[in-house]
């Protein structure tokens, strides 16, 4: 049996679109380069073309979906005013967003983010935390929220908006909107932080 001609178009973004609709829909496990090409239509040799293996392949998708999540994060925080607590609920709308909408990307970008061996993941990671961190630490300057560490608080935000993902994800929200659960969870969380 002949492959099938190499692909005319822009495949390695079809490529990268496919898997990531597969790696949502079947994990890490069921992706394969030459199971992209079948569902393509392109020769099972096409997609080296772009990718030499499965993991420039999973490097790839983790950048972009760090590239994405950081315009999403830029975008949000751009259009926010107001006080931190207003400045924190955008950014944890755009993040709970992106965390349930694509949670199996997301949690391939923070499998691949500190790999040493692709500094763009690395540069990646930091643009697209840059924004939140500087919020983070503006206000610990300002006496806003406590602190003498904004890494520190920055990672207690950021693992309470993983975990609100998490349960938003799993239905565990009953009938209450998802902006709503995210609005107060801030709420309280800013409270906290609160200067005493």
């Amino acid at each position: 049996m002949a492959d099938t001609p190499y692909h005319h178009g822009n495949l390695r973004s079809e490529l990268l679109d496919l898997a990531e609709r597969t790696l949502e829909e079947s994990g890490v496990a069921g992706l394969s380069l030459r199971g992209l090409a079948r569902e393509l239509g392109v020769s099972h040799s096409a997609p080296r073309q772009h990718f030499a293996d499965k993991q420039a392949l999973l490097d790839a998708l983790a950048l972009r979906g760090l590239r994405r999540l950081g315009d999403e994060l830029d975008a949000g925080l751009g259009q926010a005013s107001g006080g931190f607590e207003e400045r924190l609920t955008a950014f944890a709308d755009v993040y709970v967003g992106f965390a349930t909408r694509c949670p199996a990307l997301l949690a391939l970008v923070f499998a691949h983010k500190d790999n040493p061996a692709r500094p763009e993941l690395l540069e990646a990671n930091e643009r697209t935390f840059a924004a939140p961190v500087a919020l983070i630490d503006g206000a610990r300057e300002r006496g806003e929220i406590v602190g003498d560490d904004p890494d520190r608080v920055a990672m207690a935000v950021l693992a309470t908006l993983q975990g609100l993902a998490s349960i938003i994800t799993g239905g565990m929200i009953a009938d209450r909107s998802p902006d709503e659960v995210v609005a107060g969870t801030v709420r309280s969380l800013v409270r906290g932080l609160l200067p005493r």
